[in-house]
């Protein structure tokens, strides 16, 4: 079935596959055709009909109460990035009243402070495509360079995958933001085209859209194996940016004193400018 006619379907049923019976705390109950729960056992275990849950899962039912909708997410195990998608999903909004989603330009004083910057840094949209980027950024990745879109970048380009000691579980974050990110605007023709292309190129992303797992990226620290200068942990903040409706700045930092403090250094030294100069910044005719 198409995802987006049947979001919430979807939805539902990539979660109760990664349900085993024994997290659910049932018998196995033998072979079975698909991985974790069947319907019926969601139906029980969240106190339901199983007719009445075989139509929610079909979208011949999009209108379930709270409190229907609290009992599968218990049986389901949704954390709570994952419930409040749930919500969404059954959230009465009208197609024609779906305020479409824009270009944005990220804002000048922005700028500024993004060119001001000693640490690389960028701006990214919900998409992770890059809109401005300082030296520092683009000295520690190409694929942080304008124009660029670090989540196809990490599932097409073998350069990039080496530049993540741990690609799986980047690569779960990454997938696991952008649904969360985009919510029910699943027929924005950016979101069509970017999932269109790495469902169709990469194994991997396939895999993991198809967990729907949703999950907001937090600050947190990451692994990189840079070619000129080897292994460091950076701290990765993501802040968003006022005024806009989906723009982030994000910062790698170093803990102070750190060994990757000496490495960022040694980059930030390769990479200055011969004279001042603005941050790049895509530029949309």
């Amino acid at each position: 079935m198409d995802e987006s006619a049947n979001p919430l379907g979807s939805f539902l049923r990539a979660r109760r596959e990664l349900v085993t019976p024994q997290q659910a705390g049932i018998p196995d109950g033998g072979v079975r055709r698909t991985p974790g729960l069947r319907r019926e056992e969601v139906a029980l275990l969240a106190g339901i009909s199983a007719d009445y849950y075989l139509r929610l899962e079909r979208g011949r039912d999009r209108h379930p109460s709270l409190q229907v909708l609290e009992s599968i997410a218990r049986v389901l195990q949704l954390d709570d990035d994952h419930f409040a998608h749930l919500l969404t999903l059954v959230a009465e909004v009208p197609r024609q009243r779906r305020r479409r989603p824009r270009k944005e330009t990220p804002p000048a004083g922005v700028l500024k402070l993004l060119d001001s910057l000693v640490q690389p840094a960028f701006i990214e949209d919900r998409y992770f495509d890059i809109l401005a980027a300082n030296r520092m950024a683009t000295a520690l990745s190409p694929g942080l360079a304008v124009g660029g879109n670090q989540l196809r970048d990490l599932f097409l380009d073998p350069a990039q995958r080496a530049l993540y000691p741990e690609w799986e579980q980047v690569t779960e974050c990454f997938v696991a933001n952008l649904r969360q990110a985009v919510g029910t605007d699943g027929d924005d023709p950016r979101f069509i085209e970017l999932t269109g292309e790495l469902t169709l190129a990469s194994p991997r992303f396939r895999q993991l859209w198809a967990r729907h797992e949703v999950r907001r990226q937090w600050g947190t620290p990451i692994r990189l194996d840079h070619p000129q200068v080897g292994e460091m942990t950076l701290n990765r903040e993501r802040l968003a940016i006022s005024g806009t409706d989906h723009l982030m700045l994000v910062v790698y930092h170093p803990d102070a004193g750190s060994e990757a403090a000496d490495k960022l250094s040694l980059l930030a030294s390769a990479a200055l400018p011969t004279s001042a100069t603005e941050p790049d910044v895509a530029r949309h005719g």
